[in-house]
């Protein structure tokens, strides 16, 4: 039987392979998987618990909350705000970052999207949390351009998903690795080490409802992967369906429409974590013209189209986009 290799004793290892690590980075990374496992708990017990539904309030991009949403963003923030191992943290559900004055000189910042896909909470469908770890720029108390660096500037991503199995799948730049959260015992367990995503994949993820809303370059990429006989998966949960696609291999697609042509999803709470994370596994991540761990960070709540996945179907939908002369900011 083979020993198991839990979340804590992995991070451990990896840490004496870097001679200069203080342990910060690792214990940043323990405490987001402690409060994975209360989230998990707390998401499997919300049908008992009287936290499904939503809150009767909106969050800083105007959209409904569901209870979830906020047992899990409070939940995150009080993790980070005890652990002392960051000087700030940005979530989604906020209009701006916290500050934490105790840990005022830690070395990192976090930003997380807490309960991402929370429309599905109620139909009992997979819903997920993605974090970002940056390296601070600043000094003293942490100010917002500690939180609007690139993508490519992260020093540690990953994300939560609770579905069938809860796991947990980071990088830190160094290859990517999932653990499984093993109930019988509260921990995390390493049962995909190394992933790497498929190079030719067959398989596309996008909200088929807005076919029309699409530019040309996108339509036509549809109607290719048809003819090709490529099969369709959407989930509407990004943690679920980029999930799909790293083990499976295809292609996760938001891209902009005629109602929001600078793009749905957020750049530092999903994309960027995500992007990282399916770099790192040998795929690739646009928002149709450039790299999106490249693009510039100019707001907390800043959005952006992405195509993310198998190298093959990224490198398809770019050639459509630039075949029909269709940009990614503009929809016609």
């Amino acid at each position: 039987m083979n020993k198991l290799i839990t979340l804590d004793e992995f991070i451990w290892q990896k840490q004496k392979d870097f001679p200069f690590a203080t342990g910060e980075l690792s214990g940043l990374l323990r405490d987001l998987g402690l409060a994975a496992k209360i989230i998990s708990r707390e998401v499997n017990r919300a049908g008992l618990a009287n936290i499904i539904g939503g809150a009767d309030q909106e969050n800083a991009s105007g959209e409904s909350v569901q209870k979830l949403d906020l047992l899990a963003d409070n939940l995150l923030i009080s993790c980070l705000k005890n652990s002392g191992e960051c000087c700030g943290v940005a979530s989604e559900e906020q209009d701006s970052f916290v500050a934490i004055p105790s840990s005022k000189n830690a070395k990192y910042v976090v930003l997380f999207d807490p309960l991402d896909g929370s429309s599905n909470i109620d139909v009992n469908v997979s819903i997920g949390t993605i974090f970002a770890i940056y390296r601070r720029v600043s000094e003293g108390e942490c100010t917002l351009q500690d939180f609007l660096q690139d993508g490519v500037e992260q020093v540690a991503s990953g994300y939560v998903i609770y579905g069938s199995s809860t796991m947990l799948v980071y990088t830190t730049g160094n290859g990517v690795n999932g653990f499984t959260l093993e109930q019988s015992i509260g921990e995390f367990c390493l049962s995909h080490p190394n992933i790497q995503i498929p190079r030719e994949g067959k398989i596309y993820s996008l909200n088929a409802s807005q076919y029309k809303n699409f530019g040309l370059g996108i339509q036509n990429f549809v109607e290719e992967c048809t003819d090709l006989n490529y099969n369709f998966r959407y989930i509407g949960s990004m943690v679920a369906d980029v999930h799909r696609t790293l083990i499976k291999g295809g292609i996760f697609l938001y891209p902009a429409t005629k109602k929001r042509p600078e793009g749905k999803l957020r750049l530092l709470y999903e994309c960027n974590p995500l992007a990282f994370i399916i770099e790192q596994a040998g795929g690739l991540a646009t928002n149709g013209q450039q790299r999106i761990l490249e693009l510039e960070s100019t707001q907390l709540h800043q959005r952006t189209p992405v195509f993310m996945g198998s190298p093959n179907m990224v490198e398809m939908v770019e050639k459509h986009l630039a075949d029909t002369n269709t940009t990614t900011s503009t929809i016609k």
